[in-house]
């Protein structure tokens, strides 16, 4: 498609916004004002880099912001044209209603959430994946596979899972080890199933992941919180737990310690492992967000050390995507494996054969990898903006270890906090974010906020910390007294 002229943009290199948000702002306020109406195609990546003299990879950024926030649709070779529906009003409203979308547009982002971590479902490629589901959705009729299958999951995805996991993370897994799962959550209570009896003790990190702690206690077993530092969970207090009671299994996350996001080094993992043949429990490795990494040379999962004899592996494709697909996998000896199709038959039956064939298409395809990549360059810019806006506004009040991967921050804030009024003030000032408390397993109040950033934009992220910056802040004055 030819254009009729080309796109007129200027660029402040004075060191303020960065130039691939300047593109950003100035593209989407040509679409607001009609000039790019819906359908209108753009200039390539290459062409606009050349066109203002910047790097390709800042058009790139740019472009995959828009699309983010709904402006832009990309349709692979065929080129970036403006989405046929827009995220503001077209066509352009009279000023009377103007006035109401504006008020009702700032009423709606008044209130900033930061979350979990979890991705942002407007980088999917939708075109992508409809053609993916519409081509499943047909071979699965034709094919008389819409009826009852394994409950296990489609062959053609857990042959796909299997050949990415032994790629990627170094797992020596196979077919007939994988077990398809609608998310990790499922995942991690199935494992528990298979390895926990009433009255079993079960060991996690003192930060840990809430919904783990809770389906363990629904077996009956005994979550017991052990003591962690900066690397993650504790050896000697490991030991020191499984020399006064039988444990039979230990809930990590070692890629991205969750809540705090850090990663545990090769050193203690090898050291848990060597505990976990001592003392005979079996590890449950959550590897929740591993496609989320910013350095060029993420650690292989626990798992890759070990053939899976000591450790049940859960993944997750749906941050990938998103998480209302619903897509994750067990890895596991194939005894367990059975064990959890054995209740998926009493519980769910099977998954949904036509997202699984079409996530199969996505990976064979390469489609998934290419997602990957685009969205990991949204994340790497977003994770970037919080940075600066943390060290803008709590300098020498709050500190952070920027995470190597994940969609989330692990805010350490001073010792005087007072989380609660914290958290109102914060509410008041139209911020929310999830306090550290919220991960111990007796819910106390511990000063430190997980700010995830996945799937906010530059201005809400900006936004929403200068408003815990305030509300923060407002405690010092208290604080002194208290210290004087």
């Amino acid at each position: 498609m030819l254009r009729k002229w080309d796109l007129q943009l200027s660029l402040d290199r004075s060191g303020g916004l960065p130039a691939h948000l300047q593109i950003a702002q100035q593209i989407s306020a040509d679409i607001q004002r009609g000039r790019l109406p819906p359908g209108a195609s753009l200039p390539g990546s290459r062409e606009l880099a050349a066109q203002l003299g910047i790097n390709r990879k800042t058009a790139v950024l740019a472009y995959e912001e828009l699309a983010a926030q709904g402006w832009l649709l990309t349709q692979g070779r065929r080129g970036t044209f403006v989405a046929p529906t827009l995220p503001l009003l077209s066509p352009r409203p009279t000023p009377a209603v103007a006035r109401i979308a504006q008020a009702t547009t700032r009423a709606e982002s008044r209130f900033i959430d930061f979350g979990d971590g979890v991705p942002d479902s407007r980088l999917i490629p939708f075109d992508v994946l409809g053609r993916a589901y519409r081509r499943a959705l047909i071979a699965a009729a034709r094919a008389g596979r819409l009826a009852y299958g394994d409950p296990r999951g489609e062959l053609g995805l857990r042959q796909a899972l299997a050949e990415m996991l032994d790629m990627e993370r170094g797992l020596n897994a196979d077919a007939e080890r994988i077990c398809v799962v609608r998310g990790s959550q499922m995942g991690i209570y199935l494992a528990g199933r298979a390895l926990l009896r009433p009255g079993d003790a079960v060991a996690l990190d003192a930060l840990s992941y809430p919904p783990a702690r809770e389906a363990f206690r629904s077996l009956g077993a005994r979550p017991l919180d052990v003591e962690q530092d900066a690397a993650g969970m504790r050896p000697d207090a490991l030991e020191r737990l499984c020399l006064s009671q039988p444990v039979k299994a230990v809930y990590l996350t070692p890629h991205h310690q969750y809540p705090t996001t850090l990663m545990m080094p090769a050193e203690r993992r090898l050291q848990l492992l060597a505990l976990s043949y001592h003392y005979g429990f079996t590890i449950i490795e959550d590897d929740y967000d591993h496609e989320f990494h910013f350095s060029r040379s993420p650690v292989l999962p626990m798992a890759s050390l070990d053939a899976a004899e000591r450790i049940i592996y859960v993944g997750s494709l749906s941050k990938v995507l998103a998480p209302g697909l619903r897509v994750g996998y067990m890895v596991a000896e194939p005894a367990i494996i059975e064990r959890c199709a054995a209740d998926i038959m009493l519980i769910d039956r099977q998954g949904n054969a036509v997202t699984e064939l079409a996530v199969a298409e996505l990976m064979h395809s390469g489609e998934l990898k290419r997602h990957i990549r685009r969205a990991l360059r949204v994340y790497a810019t977003r994770r970037q903006t919080l940075a600066a806006a943390l060290d803008r506004e709590l300098a020498g009040l709050a500190n952070y270890t920027l995470p190597e991967g994940g969609l989330a921050l692990w805010l350490r804030l001073p010792p005087w906090t007072d989380m609660r009024r914290l958290l109102a003030d914060a509410a008041e000032a139209g911020v929310k974010a999830l306090p550290g408390g919220a991960f111990s397993g007796d819910g106390g109040d511990i000063p430190a906020l997980r700010l995830g950033f996945g799937a906010l934009e530059a201005e809400q992220l900006e936004q929403g910390v200068a408003r815990l910056a305030r509300a923060l802040r407002r405690q010092i004055p208290a604080a002194g007294l208290r210290s004087s």
